[in-house]
């Protein structure tokens, strides 16, 4: 059935739209934009068309979150890619991008086929599996990249375990560029790091706990954009956390590098000030940083050094975090909580709305090389319609994701995601 959506504010910074319009949808694409299509859609046989009202609603290019853990295959107690997928269109994401560590890991053609089949079974979020740099992610072999892509990654990283090896990176750099694959790094020497359990400082030291500091993750991200600029080539930093990686990555951009990055919400939101509860929701890795840290991530967001917020989404069982605090997992369910934590940067004047929204949608496309992106005529019909004033609690026993391992449970927020149209078909109805 085509759709018209009627009445709400269309935001598209692709088209530079910001304006109450209608929109209608044809056989799973935009077919038009306009202020006059409801008009002429009841002048024609309106029963062919459904159309909803969306008076006060806020209609934006289907969200993308380029960072998500789908556990499936091997870890099926965490996360499936049905119920992750569920939890995507829940919190508004017609679109995920999921990384390599599961069990086994994503590193060949056949774990990477599986992702697409049992995605393509769940029918609800596009998902697009990214493959492993090296073999078993043990930064010691690179793997197949040619055949994965083949198979359908749009993307590479180790994402969980570091590459140490500099001379392997550099390689996977060269290869990848030469086949438009984006290498994703996640930045930790884990020399420096050692095993700590929390951001390294006042905090870390009152609670007993080893900490990581900040250099740990800026060390290499310093090192990949070395490796970038040596070899003329692109790298993806993934969830910056630290003032010193904000200051690496604008210097460089300035240089005009190849260099593009990321951060989670839970890095703008929270301080290690909230671990004094030893609460292993909390726990993350890079972890949750300074007061300072936040400040320096809100100002590389509002002044574009940070192209994405990417949930970091990291489902995990009860035997995983309700356990001391030395023992427990890293990672944060946040699917279904990204957007509305997210929508406080426009209550805070960090960013405007058409900045969030490519912030979450535009620019993942692009870094990944995905056709989605934009309201244009001709496009995808993947569409998030937000709720801009909703007042909702959180409740992790309602999550659609199995993972219910949130610091935010109880949390007052405003805004979400009420309607996820992807390829034309509503997936989420919130209405």
């Amino acid at each position: 059935m085509n759709i018209l959506l009627n009445g709400a504010r269309i935001i598209d910074p692709v088209q530079n739209t910001d304006a109450p319009m209608d929109i209608l949808l044809e056989d799973g694409k935009i077919a038009r934009i306009g202020a006059d299509i409801l008009k002429s859609a009841k002048s024609k046989d309106s029963g062919k068309v459904k159309i909803i009202e969306l008076a006060g609603m806020i209609i934006v290019p289907g969200l993308i979150d380029m960072h998500t853990h789908l556990r499936e295959p091997g870890l099926e107690y965490k996360e499936t890619i049905a119920s992750g997928t569920a939890a995507a269109v829940a919190g508004g994401f017609t679109s995920i991008a999921c990384m390599p560590n599961t069990n086994p890991i994503n590193d060949n053609r056949s774990i990477t086929e599986f992702i697409k089949r049992k995605a393509a079974e769940a029918a609800l979020a596009n998902v697009y599996p990214i493959g492993a740099i090296s073999k078993d992610s043990a930064g010691s072999q690179l793997t197949e990249f040619w055949d994965m892509k083949e198979a359908g990654i749009i993307a590479l990283s180790d994402d969980g375990k570091p590459v140490m090896n500099a001379a392997l990176m550099r390689r996977a750099m060269e290869y990848a560029y030469s086949l438009g694959l984006p290498i994703i790094s996640h930045c930790e020497d884990t020399n420096l790091s050692g095993g700590g359990l929390m951001n390294e400082g006042y905090y870390s030291t009152i609670l007993g706990l080893s900490g990581i500091p900040g250099i740990a993750e800026e060390a290499m991200v310093a090192r990949d954009i070395l490796i970038a600029e040596f070899t003329n080539t692109c790298v993806h930093i993934a969830h910056v956390s630290t003032a010193g990686s904000v200051r690496l990555i604008r210097q460089a951009k300035k240089r005009g590098l190849k260099v593009t990055a990321e951060t989670a919400p839970h890095y703008f939101t929270l301080t290690d000030e909230a671990l004094q509860s030893y609460d292993t929701n909390f726990k993350v890795n890079p972890p949750l940083r300074s007061a300072q840290d936040v400040a320096a991530i809100k100002e590389g967001l509002s002044d574009g050094t940070i192209d994405v917020i990417a949930c970091d989404h990291a489902p995990h069982g009860r035997t995983d975090k309700e356990v001391e605090f030395e023992y427990a997992a890293n990672g944060i369910s946040g699917l279904e909580t990204s957007l509305s934590l997210s929508l406080n940067l426009i209550s805070n004047k960090t960013l405007n709305w058409p900045d969030l929204i490519a912030k979450m949608s535009v620019n993942p496309a692009r870094i990944l090389n995905l056709p989605k992106g934009t309201l244009e005529a001709g496009a995808d019909a993947d569409i998030t319609v937000i709720d801009p004033q909703l007042k909702w609690t959180v409740d992790v026993k309602k999550f659609c994701s199995r993972g219910k391992n949130s610091p935010f449970h109880g949390r007052q927020m405003q805004g979400k995601a009420i309607l996820t149209i992807v390829g034309g078909d509503i997936k989420y109805d919130g209405l």
